[in-house]
C-alpha cells in the first residue's frame, strides 16, 4: 500500500506559520526612533548578529570610551573590536563603523543624515545604500524603522533560520537574497515580524541544537531539511561563480565599477585600480540598462573621473661642471709712498675740502708770517750775495704764476724742479680753490 505524496505547502502559508511560532516564543523590541539618524545606523551595525541588549551595550561603551565620531572614523579596526568584544563578530562590526562614518563624512563633511528623511522613502534608502561598506541588514533595519518603509531586515541568522524551515532555498541561501518575504507580511506586522526573526537568528547562531530553535522548526515545517549533527554549525553561504557569456561579462563589469563609485574606508581596503572609470551617481547622468550601455535618446551626464595610473618619469642626472680655480685675493694697496727727492708731494684727491681750507688758513697765515719770522729765525744766515735781486725776481714771478693758476683752475706742474726758496715751493704745493 503506497501512501500518497504530502503537498508541500507554500512559502506564503510557511511565513503565516512561522510568524505565529516566532510569536509564541518571543517577545518583540520597539526599536528607538527618537535618536539622531546616524546614531541609529551606527547601533544598527552593532546589532547585525547579536541579541538586542548586547548591542546597545556595546554602543553605549563606543560612545564613552572616545571623544567623538571623528575619532571613531580615525581609530583602528583592531581597537574598535577591542571595544566591542561582546559582539559575535567584533571585527566585521568595527569595520562597518568605519565604513560607514567615512561615507557621511566624505559625502556631507559632517556626521549627520538627517537629510535622508526629508523626502520620501526612496530618497532616503538611496542615500543609505550610497554608503559604501554599509551592510544591507542596516539599510533595511532603518528603512524598516527610522524611514518608515516595509522591509525585512535580515542577517545571518535570520538567513540560517529561515533555511531551516523550508522558507528559503538553497540556492537562494547562497545568493543572500530572499526575494518576496515583505510580501507575504502586512506592513501593520512589518516591525513585530522583523523584531521576532531576528530574535530567532540569534538563536540559531548561539544554540542551533537548543530546544527553542527545534520547537519552532517543527512547528513550521516537519519536512524541513535535517539539522546538522551536534556541535557542526550550518555551513556559510557559497556564492555562485560568475555565469559565462558576453552579456553575464558585462553585467558582471558593470556591478564592480558601480561598486567601486566610492573609495572603501580605511586601509583595509586596496586603492581602486588604475585607469577604472567609476558610473556617475543616480540621477546626475545619463539612463544606463543593466549592462551599463547608455539608453537611446537620454541626456548626457557630466563625464565621469578617469583614474590615469602613476607613471613614473626617468630622472635625468646632469653631470657636475668643473669647479673653475678662485682667483687670488687682492692685495691690499700699498701705503702711499713718500715722494722722492726732489719731487714734490701730489696730494691725494679726496683732500679737496681739506687741503682747500687748510691752504687758505696755515698757508696763509703761517706761511707768510712763518716765511719772514722762521726764516730769519731758524735758518742758518746766509752772506748778502748778488744772486738776492734774482732770486726775488723768482718769488715774485711764482706769485704771478699761483695767482694766474688760481684763476685759471689749472693743477700746478708736478715736475717743476723744487727751487731755492721755501715759500715758493709752498705756493707751486698749493691746490687751487
Amino acid at each position: 500500500m503506497t501512501t500518497p505524496n504530502r503537498q508541500q505547502p507554500n512559502r506564503q502559508q510557511l511565513v503565516a506559520k512561522l510568524h505565529k511560532a516566532l510569536r509564541a516564543t518571543y517577545k518583540p523590541v520597539d526599536p528607538d526612533i527618537q535618536s539622531p539618524l546616524l546614531d541609529q545606523v551606527l547601533y544598527a551595525c552593532c546589532l547585525e548578529n547579536a541579541p538586542y541588549d548586547v548591542a546597545a551595550r556595546a554602543y553605549k561603551r563606543l560612545g564613552e570610551t572616545y571623544f567623538d565620531l571623528n575619532e571613531v572614523r580615525v581609530t583602528t579596526v583592531a581597537e574598535l573590536a577591542e571595544t566591542l568584544i561582546d559582539l559575535p563578530d567584533p571585527a566585521r562590526a568595527a569595520l562597518a563603523l568605519r565604513r560607514v562614518l567615512q561615507g557621511v563624512f566624505e559625502s556631507t563633511y559632517s556626521f549627520s543624515l538627517d537629510n535622508a528623511k526629508k523626502h520620501s522613502i526612496a530618497h532616503g534608502m538611496k542615500t543609505l545604500e550610497h554608503i559604501h561598506g554599509i551592510p544591507p541588514f542596516v539599510v533595511a533595519f532603518i528603512g524598516s524603522t527610522a524611514l518608515g518603509g516595509h522591509f525585512i531586515p535580515v542577517d545571518l541568522g535570520a538567513m540560517q533560520g529561515l533555511l531551516l524551515t523550508g522558507v528559503m532555498s538553497q540556492e537562494e541561501y547562497d545568493g543572500a537574497k530572499c526575494p518576496g518575504l515583505d510580501r507575504f507580511i502586512p506592513k501593520k506586522a512589518g516591525l513585530e515580524f522583523g523584531s521576532l526573526l531576528h530574535q530567532f537568528g540569534v538563536e540559531v547562531l548561539t544554540n542551533l541544537h537548543g530546544a527553542a530553535v527545534k520547537k519552532i522548526v517543527q512547528a513550521v515545517n516537519p519536512d524541513a531539511k535535517r539539522m546538522p549533527k551536534r556541535g557542526e554549525p550550518l555551513p556559510l553561504p557559497v556564492p555562485p561563480p560568475p555565469a559565462a557569456g558576453k552579456e553575464a561579462q558585462k553585467a558582471a563589469e558593470a556591478a564592480r565599477t558601480s561598486a567601486e563609485e566610492h573609495r572603501p574606508a580605511g586601509p583595509q581596503a586596496a586603492a581602486r585600480p588604475a585607469g577604472k572609470t567609476p558610473l556617475p551617481p543616480p540621477g546626475s547622468g545619463p539612463k544606463r540598462a543593466a549592462d551599463g550601455s547608455v539608453v537611446a535618446g537620454s541626456k548626457p551626464g557630466p563625464k565621469p573621473f578617469v583614474v590615469k595610473p602613476n607613471v613614473g618619469r626617468p630622472v635625468t642626472v646632469k653631470p657636475a661642471e668643473p669647479e673653475e680655480p678662485a682667483p687670488p685675493p687682492a692685495k691690499k694697496a700699498d701705503v702711499a709712498k713718500k715722494p722722492a727727492a726732489g719731487k714734490p708731494a701730489t696730494p691725494p684727491k679726496g683732500t679737496d675740502k681739506g687741503t682747500d681750507k687748510g691752504t687758505d688758513k696755515g698757508t696763509d697765515k703761517g706761511t707768510d708770517k712763518g716765511t719772514d719770522k722762521g726764516t730769519d729765525k731758524g735758518a742758518t744766515k746766509r752772506p748778502v750775495t748778488a744772486d738776492k735781486p734774482a732770486a726775488s725776481e723768482s718769488h715774485k714771478s711764482s706769485e704771478k704764476g699761483a695767482s694766474a693758476a688760481k684763476g685759471k683752475g689749472a693743477k700746478p706742474p708736478a715736475d717743476r724742479a723744487p727751487s731755492g726758496d721755501r715759500h715758493s715751493d709752498d705756493l707751486t704745493r698749493r691746490k687751487p680753490r
